[in-house]
């Protein structure tokens, strides 16, 4: 997994969509005075700080591959404690009551096996909570993976192509079921983006994760000709309104007790 997948200035600058997923994954979870919990792919940390509202006697912990993001996150005047770690290697050192983890498992291939690893890791009636997202075969992704795959690409990234990084709700509820209670579901949000003059929301929006492995690969002269090229699809399969630009996005939500 990347250690700079996301860019936290850019991915912040939808902070309010993007947290939303994250409050009501957390509605789901009925833990009621856990002692320790655990923030897998916290990101840049302000959503760990609202685990140590919600539970304010629990030892409350965030972990991300990215330093850019951990360094912004120990800026925070927060209680948590962040550190850099990866989710595929990641152990606690004890029982832990409640893991959540948004919008980082589509990222890992292993994902499954991180899950089953997670559940083994929590205490006796502890709770695992994650959120994905699951727009792989949105206009979006699929306009990125036409323009990677066109001729003027296709020597340097034709051989971008993710597949499926997550699957339905359904098949992780097959997975959890041996859990005493599990919830699955699926919602598909439509946001509506704002942007300065000149510039495309979506491709604002894109820019801080799913973007980052394709520019990371570009010279700064091709990444500016790529996004160019990029706005223009953009443009044609998401058309502003007058009140903003409508995004569909859906995501996959999954709550378990052990």
């Amino acid at each position: 997994m990347s250690r700079d997948i996301w860019d936290p200035d850019v991915y912040g600058r939808y902070a309010g969509e993007r947290s939303r997923p994250f409050f009501e994954l957390l509605a789901r979870v009925a833990a009621d005075d856990p002692d320790y919990v655990v923030d897998a792919g916290c990101g840049s940390g302000e959503l760990t700080s609202e685990l140590a509202r919600r539970w304010p006697r629990a030892t409350v912990e965030g972990f991300d591959s990215s330093p850019a993001m951990i360094t912004k996150a120990r800026a925070l005047d927060a209680a948590p404690r962040f550190t850099v770690a990866d989710v595929t290697t990641w152990h606690p050192d004890r029982p832990v009551d409640v893991i959540v983890s948004n919008a980082v498992l589509q990222w890992v291939p292993e994902h499954r096996d991180v899950i089953e690893r997670w559940i083994t890791a929590l205490s006796p009636g502890g709770w695992l909570a994650f959120q994905v997202p699951g727009n792989h075969d949105a206009p979006s992704h699929a306009a990125i993976r036409a323009l990677c795959g066109s001729p003027a690409w296709s020597d340097r990234l034709g051989d971008y192509d993710r597949g499926a990084p997550v699957g339905p709700a359904t098949e992780y509820l097959d997975l959890l079921g041996g859990c005493s209670r599990v919830d699955a579901w699926e919602t598909t949000y439509v946001h509506v983006l704002d942007a300065p003059k000149g510039e495309n929301p979506v491709l604002n929006w894109v820019s801080g994760t799913a973007l980052r492995p394709i520019l990371d690969r570009l010279r700064p002269d091709e990444a500016k000709r790529f996004t160019a090229e990029l706005a223009e699809r953009f443009e044609e399969a998401y058309p502003a309104r007058d009140f903003g630009t409508p995004f569909p996005f859906r995501r996959i939500f999954v709550v378990a007790q052990k």
